[in-house]
């Protein structure tokens, strides 16, 4: 008589089951984390910018309205549309300023948001990001 080896049905549904379950936690998990990423690549790209515009205001007085008047080159924004700056709390830019990036495409199901930054470094109060604590890297 011949011995079969092998795994049985029940065996590899129990399997499979398990891959479910584990998959069902990891896969979120890891989509969160891959969001956090591209929102740490607007608040790395903004940090740049603040710190441009802290540079031209101590040479002309003011702060650029446009981003190419800055002493940064930076790669276009792969996963943000890069706004404009713009005057901020005080309304002049000699004073404030402003600056959004939204995010663009599927967001990792967390829809639009955005990410904005004023001559004060992140402003929570008129960015959206604050409203998913999982991908903020401020947690604020």
């Amino acid at each position: 008589m011949t011995r079969r080896t092998g795994f049985t049905l029940v065996e590899l549904a129990v399997v499979v089951v398990i891959i479910g379950v584990l998959a069902a936690f990891a896969v979120p998990r890891f989509l969160a984390s891959v969001e956090r990423s591209k929102a740490a690549e607007a608040f790395n790209y903004l940090s740049s910018v603040q710190a441009a515009q802290e540079r031209y205001h101590a040479r002309q007085g003011e702060y650029a309205s446009d981003l190419a008047e800055l002493d940064i080159k930076m790669a276009s924004s792969k996963y943000f549309t890069v706004g404009t700056p713009a005057a901020g709390s005080t309304g002049s830019l000699e004073d404030s300023w402003t600056l959004t990036l939204t995010r663009t495409g599927a967001a990792g199901g967390y829809g639009e948001y955005t990410v904005t930054f004023t001559e004060e470094g992140f402003d929570a109060e008129n960015s959206t990001v604050k409203d998913h604590a999982d991908i903020n890297p401020m947690q604020t």
